[in-house]
Formats: structure tokens, sequence, C-alpha cells
């Protein structure tokens, strides 16, 4: 690895790898470290400049992360990140951060009104909404420092110190939401004198020389799942690997109508030779009538660990190539100090052979980037994202029974035709059809029906962390109600808009 000049202290944001995605897209390489790690880390290494991130405690609760105070001693610049900056608020004053009261919390859009007298909103509008995600507040400007930024009630959304060597903003400009065209971090890294060193052919020629060098003279087994994440890797590793590398889809009788033949004519023109492996029946015994979603996710899980074992020890695998991206690990807070989501059947698992995870510090948008630099079909490049476990996720309340399955499949295909239809699909970042379990009563030919409901969840977004809803027109929506509710076992049908957070993506 290049010597590193930027470095990310994770204190356990679900926005921490957004920081590294966003500096990435920049033209910047960046590495995060855990709190801890940073002291033996400048024993050895000169970075130019620290960002720290936001996180889930309070600077004054007796077990709260802290940082080496080397890195608040001005030989480096540092922008503080929410709790990043409610932490050298502490650190200089240790009365200086509040609980905040419910004028003061700050979940969601907030306006913030730059003072401009800091170099860190250049070219920035005096007024910009940002995205807010925090309880408590820095109620005093430490000595040595002076307030930059406010929103309302008086809140103090930004400092920095006399000498423009340590920075904070309590909003996060590392999302979407936050309308600054990332010219906040762009300024930081300008004023910490940074060099781009950092592009997406960087990043396919280390996976590439990294995953050769970890399988040796080995044979390396990928799950193709038809998505963009294990078609890609697939597609610029089987070149290198050749007959090293033994590629298959699982059928695991969860997928959506028609999709097997679709990634196998997708897998065979990127190149890749594609094995289909038949596991329905033992997929449905293991999930059997379980309801509560993270139990499915756990048994598919064991599912999907015994067939691959199974295929390891057929196919004499030495090694294990997964499609799993840096979304999952936070989600399944398994990345820095964040918390626990949900469950993703490829994070946290056993294997008898070593796993290799070429895409975990990664964003689907990069991902999306990597698969159009390597010539993929825009089939694959801008495919939808879609659960490992499939319509097992999308069948809610009710045990996911093969007729469960196929009423949600039937209203899949149903919606995603007619978006297809009125040229709606691409504008969609995920489409999400799910079986509402709880029936409900309704008149289907003037008798009585009592039948499920299907909810439709449309979203946009970029880097999977935060969504926001999709709206579809009323047109579309009635012929999307008229098509499913022809359904004998379907009698309402929910539209849901709520954005990520507070919702997640999927449902389950």
């Amino acid at each position: 690895m290049k010597k590193v000049k930027i470095i990310i202290v994770d204190f356990g944001s679900q926005y921490t790898t957004l920081i590294a995605r966003l500096l990435a897209e920049l033209g910047y390489q960046s590495l995060t470290l855990a709190p801890e790690a940073v002291s033996d880390y400048l024993k050895e290494h000169k970075p130019k400049a620290f960002i720290l991130s936001g996180g889930n405690a309070s600077v004054y609760d007796k077990d709260a992360p802290t940082i080496d105070p080397e890195v608040l001693s001005g030989k480096y610049k540092v922008l503080g990140i929410c709790y990043g900056m409610q932490l050298i608020a502490h650190m200089k004053d240790k009365s200086s951060v509040i609980r905040g009261n419910a004028k003061q919390k700050g979940y969601g859009p907030v306006s913030v009104i730059s003072l401009d007298n800091s170099p860190l909103f250049t070219s920035i509008s005096d007024s910009i909404t940002a995205w807010a995600s925090h309880g408590d507040v820095v109620a005093t400007v430490p000595e040595g420092f002076f307030s930059t930024a406010y929103s309302g009630d008086d809140v103090l959304e930004s400092f920095q110190n006399d000498e423009g060597t340590i920075f904070g903003v309590q909003f996060h400009p590392e999302v979407i939401q936050t309308n600054d065209d990332n010219l906040i971090l762009k300024n930081f890294i300008e004023i910490a004198r940074c060099e781009k060193d950092w592009s997406v052919t960087d990043v396919i020629k280390k996976i590439q020389e990294e995953t050769i060098v970890q399988i040796g003279n080995g044979n390396a087994f990928i799950g193709v799942s038809g998505g963009v994440d294990s078609t890609t890797i697939a597609a610029i590793l089987a070149p290198k690997l050749g007959d090293q590398l033994y590629a298959c889809i699982i059928d695991h009788g969860g997928m959506r109508k028609n999709e097997i033949e679709e990634v196998y004519i997708v897998a065979k023109k990127a190149g890749i030779d594609l094995h289909v492996i038949d596991a329905k029946a033992y997929f449905l015994e293991t999930i059997g009538d379980v309801i509560d979603a993270e139990e499915k996710r756990k048994l598919f899980q064991l599912a999907y660990v015994a067939t691959f074992e199974k295929l390891v020890k057929e196919q004499n695998i030495t090694h294990l190539i997964q499609g799993t991206l840096a979304t999952d690990l936070i989600e399944s807070g398994k990345m820095g100090k964040s918390a626990l989501i949900k469950t993703h059947h490829n994070v946290g698992l056993t294997f008898s052979v070593p796993q290799i995870e070429p895409f975990n510090k990664l964003f689907k948008y990069e991902v999306r980037a990597i698969s159009r630099l390597v010539g993929l079909d825009k089939e694959i490049s801008e495919r939808k994202p879609f659960p490992g476990p499939g319509l097992y996720l999308r069948v809610l309340g009710i045990p996911a029974t093969p007729e469960n399955i196929e009423i949600v499949r039937f209203a899949d295909d149903v919606v995603t035709r007619i978006l297809k239809e009125e040229n709606c699909y691409d504008g969609i970042s995920q489409l999400v059809v799910a079986l509402d379990g709880t029936k409900t009563v309704g008149i289907k030919g003037d008798a009585r029906s009592l039948a499920y409901s299907i909810i439709v969840r449309t979203v946009q977004t970029t880097d999977f962390m935060t969504v926001s809803p999709k709206y579809l027109s009323n047109e579309v929506v009635e012929k999307i109600i008229n098509e499913i509710t022809k359904h004998d076992l379907v009698n309402r049908v929910f539209l849901d808009y709520t954005p990520k957070p507070p919702a997640t993506t999927e449902f389950q």
C-alpha cells in the first residue's frame, strides 16, 4: 500500500465508510483505524490529516472511545464529524458537550448557516441543508476555538481552532443529503495539502494482484448470483485465474421469475463458465416454517455454508471468494465499531477454506463503475440489488413456503414489467416487492375476500447507506394495483416511501 496521508478514525458511525468512499471518489486513498490503533500507527507513519468519524456513544460516558492527544497536537490537520467534533471539544473542555434538549437534537435535515469565517466553507453557500444524526451538542466553544456555523435554536454546527489546523462539524458532510457538493471534504483536503493518489484502475489492479497472491496454486470458488457484485468479481478475476476459478449459481428456491436462466446468459456474456446447482429442496427444508427475519437469515446461512462446503470437497477448492460489500459489513456490525442493523448471509461465516472478499471496502456505486470499466453490459452494471436469501426475506409475518414465495414472485414480476413498460425502472436504485402475511377483508366478484397484501418499495441512492423514496405516478401505481390484485390471494397493494434512516432498504 502507498503511504496513506489521510487517516479516518472510526468511532462506530454507520457512515464511517462513506467517508472513505467519498475520498476515493475524489481521488484520495485513505486508511480507517480504530481509535486504539492510532498511537501505534503514528510511531511508524506520518499522515497529513485525520478525519474523526461520528459514533453512537456520548463523549462524557465513562467508557466512551477517545483519541491519542497527539492527533490534536497541531502536527496534523483534523476534521471531526458529529461525535468527532464533540470529542475534540470534550478533550479541550470537559464541560463543553451536553445532552441536547428536544430542539437541539438533530435527526434528519437541518439548515446550517455559515458565518463565512472558515476555509472549510470556501465556495459553499451561506445556507445549506445538511444531514444531522445526534443527541448531544457542543454547548460552549472551547478556548482557542471559534464558531463557524450555526443552525436553529443556536445549535453550534461547526468550529475551528485559531491556528486553522483543527475543524469540527456537527452534521454529516459525507452523506448525499448534505447539499454541499462534497466541498467540505474537498476544502479540508486542500487545507491538508494532500495530493490525489487513487483511481478505479488502481482498485482493479490491486484486487487482481492480491487475489492471485492469496490463492497461489490453489483453486477458488465463487457463487455468482447474477447481481453486479459477484458477476463483476468473477469477470475481473476469470481472465487472471482461468481454470483455477470455479463459478456457480445456487438455485435456493428464492429466486425471481426466470432469474436462473437470465443469470446464466448474463454470465456467459461476461465470459464466465457458470455451473447451476439445484438446492431448492434443501433450503426450503432448512428454513421451514420460521417467520422471524433474523432466524431466517441464520438458517439460510447454515444451508448456504453446507451447500458451499459440499462443493468445496467435490471440486477440491482451496479458497472461497465472496461478493461482500462495505454496506454488508456495516449493517452486520462487522465494520469498525458500527452497530448491528441486520445479519447478511455472506458476512461472519466460517468455512473450512479461507475466504477472500475483494469488494469489502467498496460501495455499490464503485462496483458499478468497475463493471463499466471492464466492459460488462448495462444489464449487469445497472442490475438492481437483490438480497442473498432472495424472496425468503420478502415473505413477511408468515412462513416462506413455496406457495407464498410464488405469490411474491408473481407480484415482483408484475411490478418489474410495468415499471419497464412505463420507463420508470432505470430511475430506481432498488425495487423491493414483499408479501404481507396479514390477511385483510376485501371484495372480489361481489363476494367477501380474505387475502394478503403486497408492499411495493421504490428507492433511490448512490451508496445504500442512506436512501430516498422514488415516487411513482398515480397512473403507474394504478396499473400496478390493477395487475397485482388479479391474483386470487391478494386484495391490497401498499406503497412504502419511507427513507433510510429510519427504515432500511429491505423489510427484513
